[in-house]
């Protein structure tokens, strides 16, 4: 029997859903806390999988907790969803954007600059309003909308003072006229499992649900199908969250997360999408 592991950082909803999909499956799944590891490169052949199993669903919030994490297991010979180069570039905005850039994905136009002074510059370029995001980060957290110079002023000294690396790297986005929504879809291997829309809460223009928006079921067209098959080719593939927005006649991506949540879309999607994980990971170990 197949062994698959899961790891994680936090136990939520999202892993689970998996863990019971996989057990009324008959999978025997090993839940892995990422916190108490010791990941030894000098260990002995084989003691790895007593660990790992035969394959590893990766599910860590943290980016570079997981990222590491990967690196050691695909060192070790265990296939892990996702892979070390999607979880790599999906993690980070602004290889993303490099990636979708390359293969003619519709994406937000990006620009990233290094101080604070060449950020207001590059305002002038990208025209307010405009998005400000951290170029490592999900549920929304730190993601501005600048709608003026007066405000981007203001943000940018605020960014003065954060002493973090990551915290000097501006990455600032157009912001694109959509409708009061965005449409988050989870794909698993070639095809979408699901499509919402998400909306944003009162008083927010960030659409997570983490932070309270609203899901309801969205329209999977040959378009959209397109356009986010073509977004997850791009970094790899695997068990993906692919966000677009509606850009007039077209959709535009803006992100993909690589350990996707997705409890909002369950909610109101006919699909398992715990069972289409599971048969993915599944799969990786038969190949």
């Amino acid at each position: 029997m197949t062994l698959l592991s899961l790891a994680y950082d936090r136990l939520r909803w999202e892993e689970k859903e998996i863990t019971k999909r996989a057990r009324e499956r008959g999978v025997e799944v090993k839940l892995v806390d990422a916190k108490s590891l010791r990941l030894n490169s000098h260990s002995e052949l084989g003691r790895s999988k007593d660990t790992f199993g035969d394959v590893l669903l990766q599910r860590c919030i943290s980016y570079f907790r997981g990222l590491h994490l990967t690196a050691y297991v695909e060192h070790e010979g265990i296939p892990v969803v996702n892979k070390l180069r999607v979880a790599e570039i999906c993690g980070n905005k602004f290889l993303t954007t490099l990636a979708f850039e390359r293969a003619k994905v519709p994406t937000p136009r990006t620009i990233l600059c290094f101080t604070s002074e060449a950020a207001m510059q590059a305002m002038e370029e990208v025209g307010y309003p405009a998005v400000l995001k951290p170029v490592v980060g999900s549920w929304g957290r730190l993601v501005m909308p600048l709608k003026d110079p007066d405000m981007a002023r203001a943000v940018m000294a605020v960014k003065n003072e954060m002493n973090g690396p990551l915290d000097q790297i501006y990455y600032l986005q157009e912001m694109i006229k959509r409708p009061p929504r965005d449409i988050r879809t989870i794909v698993v291997g070639d095809q979408i499992v699901t499509a919402v829309y998400r909306y944003a809460p009162p008083d927010e223009w960030r659409t997570n649900v983490a932070i309270g928006g609203k899901t309801e079921a969205c329209p999977i067209t040959k378009e959209l199908e397109e356009t986010v098959i073509n977004a997850s080719k791009v970094v790899g593939g695997g068990v993906l969250g692919v966000d677009a927005m509606e850009n007039g006649t077209e959709f535009s991506v803006h992100e993909i997360n690589h350990t996707v949540e997705f409890k909002g879309a369950a909610l109101v999607s006919r699909k398992d999408i715990g069972a289409a994980i599971i048969d993915h990971v599944l799969d990786q170990v038969r190949r």
